[in-house]
């Protein structure tokens, strides 16, 4: 990862001059990069408020402090910057993704290369906390993206620390302590209130997980109730990163090889898993580019 480089501006909030306690950093980003390409999700399918979309740039609570992110020439600027802000903010922003390699080999396939080409500059993002990322993955499941966030909101809402503009996504242990009779009134299912409440009362070392191979990090995750084999593939492509993820169960997934692939003719999850073969060693970064390609073929 390209290491951040200090950007000597100042800032000014509502007419007030911010200081050098307050820093703007460059963070940057290897070409080809564009960031509303690359953030397009987080306007597209609604906000639960932990991050979001505000005149122009993203805004997310990291270490107690709301930081703005935005396009800048070679990257984004962040603001404010700290050490463990900027490690949050180059995993949101994918940085841990290696695209060259990627494309090269994309460029091999007649039909995803083209894809590649034509979303130059889009780098996928990531969900940079565990236990969020799972959050997430589990308010999705067999509901639209948007109904989702929506109800994902009123959660980040009722155990969330609301700042300017973005909400500090609730903690493990607040979660933990929490009533899941609550949650139907946020929106949730009763079984949905159970998984995330018995994901955060869970003996589960989430952050462990990253040391641990593909298959043993999903023998870890569906031994939970509620954490089927759909979330956990999704926790590997979008917190870890990890290179041969491959969501084959995810409806989305399933339309967009069934349109590139197989002409629309829909396909079963056995039958897109075992097509995964044909992304090797780059299915994660297949995946998302086919995602995203769908979405704008329609």
């Amino acid at each position: 990862m390209p290491a951040p480089t200090r950007h000597t501006r100042f800032f000014a909030r509502e007419g007030v001059p911010q200081t050098l306690t307050s820093p703007t950093v460059l963070l940057l980003i290897p070409d080809p990069y564009d960031f509303h390409v690359s953030t397009v999700r987080f306007r597209d399918f609604g906000s639960d408020g932990a991050t979001m979309w505000h005149e122009g740039g993203l805004y997310r609570v990291i270490a107690r402090q709301e930081v703005r992110i935005e396009a800048a020439p070679g990257g984004v600027f962040v603001q404010p910057a700290s050490p463990e802000i900027l490690e949050e903010v180059s995993q949101l922003l994918g940085l841990p993704f290696d695209l060259d390699p990627f494309r090269k080999w994309a460029l091999r396939d007649s039909i995803l290369g083209p894809i590649v080409e034509t979303l130059r500059g889009f780098r996928p993002t990531l969900n940079p906390r565990a236990f969020e990322a799972l959050v997430v993955a589990i308010t999705t499941q067999q509901i639209s993206l948007r109904a989702a966030a929506a109800i994902r909101g009123r959660f980040v809402q009722r155990f969330g620390v609301k700042h300017d503009h973005a909400w500090d996504f609730p903690a493990r242990e607040l979660v933990a302590h929490a009533d899941p009779r609550e949650f139907p009134a946020l929106g949730f299912s009763r079984t949905k209130a159970e998984y995330v409440v018995g994901l955060a009362r869970s003996d589960l070392d989430l952050e462990a997980l990253a040391e641990l191979p593909d298959g043993d990090v999903i023998a870890a995750l569906t031994a939970l109730p509620g954490l089927g084999r759909w979330t956990a593939d999704w926790f590997l492509a979008r917190h870890l990163a990890r290179p041969h993820a491959w969501p084959a169960g995810d409806l989305g997934v399933r339309k967009a090889v069934s349109a590139f692939y197989a002409d629309g003719r829909p396909l079963s999850i056995p039958e897109v898993r075992a097509m995964g073969d044909r992304f090797a060693p780059f299915q994660n970064l297949s995946a998302q580019h086919l995602l995203v390609a769908a979405r704008m073929a329609g």
